[in-house]
């Protein structure tokens, strides 16, 4: 989970994931990073872990970290939370880059329209609410998409 900071998208969605993938019995490692280090070391801002443990998910813990090429090395899927991030992603991997790794967070729940998870930065808490619920259906359609597509019938 990629956006630009790691303190507001990508720790909603590394806390969320990681609890839905408990909960199916998956054991997945879920972790967030941002593409650039402004925020490096610190935790989750204040709204995204207001609104995470009002449902239930605590991602006070967290702790920033800069997206890395090595990156590619270490995990299996890695998703853009918006277009400039996309192309970080991308600039960061360098020769490491894989584009069979790195898809947009949205397609999940719309495939192939590489929606935008807005930034709640500059707004109020309902935005970080709004987020928080986009987040969460993407999330429950990863764990969809995974058990489909995984199910040994």
């Amino acid at each position: 989970m990629v956006c630009l900071g790691n303190i507001c998208r990508s720790p909603l969605a590394e806390g969320i994931l990681q609890k839905k993938a408990a909960e199916a019995g998956l054991d997945w490692t879920v972790e967030s990073a941002g593409t650039n280090g402004y925020h490096t070391g610190e935790a989750p801002h204040l709204l995204s872990q207001k609104v995470a443990k009002r449902n239930g998910i605590d991602i006070s813990r967290q702790v920033s970290r800069r997206f890395k090429s090595e990156d590619f090395d270490q995990y299996d899927k890695i998703y853009a939370m918006a277009d400039d991030v996309a192309l970080e992603i991308k600039r960061i991997g360098g020769q490491k880059f894989s584009d069979t790794k790195v898809d947009y967070f949205l397609n999940e729940l719309e495939p192939g329209k590489n929606g935008n998870v807005p930034d709640p930065w500059y707004g109020e808490e309902d935005g970080y609410t709004e987020v928080y619920e986009l987040i969460d259906k993407a999330c429950d359609a990863i764990i969809k998409n995974y058990l489909a597509n995984n199910s040994k019938n």
